[in-house]
């Protein structure tokens, strides 16, 4: 039997995992109201090409049966603003939605910063970041927002790691909520989830446990 709640993907961002505070906040918060959908948590690859490549593979299948909404934190916010344009391509008669929490704006610019070895967050696993891998991230940047209406911006300006105020240009023509101070974890995401859902669909709504 075919699965009808709609998906729920969370894109981590970099050197994260899905043990993430925030996507672990999140998957309580849908256990404890029962939030009817499907919630996904990948891991992402080191490559960002594979990455994408993984994304949008789980999206596609999903959005034949389904509405497919997306929570992109940090750089995946960025994954998440071109898997969005991109499945929005496809004929498909089920909505997709994104929300962005403070999203990086032109990442392969940033990291040339990073490049060397690098360690994961929640595990001991290493890798060495390279040229290559910024020249994928490029590859993934979308030049125009086709559906800005489809997008909510959440910022908050204390954010230390990103300039929020880049983000807020990018996503110009998106509804926004910008906070002041916070930080680039963003601080008191658990009092966000509801609106979240509520811009996501009404379906979504929170129920008796």
């Amino acid at each position: 039997m075919v699965d009808k709640r709609p998906l729920l993907l969370y894109i981590h961002g970099f050197n994260s995992s899905p043990l993430s505070t925030k996507a672990q906040v999140l998957g309580q918060y849908i256990k404890n109201q029962n939030i009817p959908c499907e919630y996904i948590v990948p891991q992402l690859p080191e490559w960002p090409g594979e990455s994408a490549r993984m994304l949008y593979e789980m999206a596609s299948v999903a959005l034949e049966e389904k509405p497919v909404y997306i929570i992109g934190s940090s750089l995946g916010g960025y994954f998440g603003t071109w898997l969005m344009e991109r499945l929005l391509e496809e004929e498909s008669h089920f909505p997709v939605k994104l929300v962005l929490i403070n999203p990086a704006v032109r990442p392969y610019e940033l990291f040339e910063e990073y490049l060397g070895p690098q360690k994961y967050y929640y595990s001991d696993d290493e890798y060495e970041l390279t040229t290559e891998h910024i020249e994928q991230l490029r590859h993934l940047e979308v030049a125009k927002l086709h559906h800005p209406d489809n997008i909510l911006l959440l910022a908050q300006t204390g954010d230390e790691t990103l300039d929020y105020r880049l983000a807020v240009e990018r996503y110009s023509d998106c509804p926004q909520r910008i906070d002041e101070r916070g930080s680039h974890a963003y601080e008191d995401f658990a009092e966000s989830i509801p609106m979240i859902f509520s811009f996501f669909s009404p379906m979504l709504a929170p129920t008796a446990a």
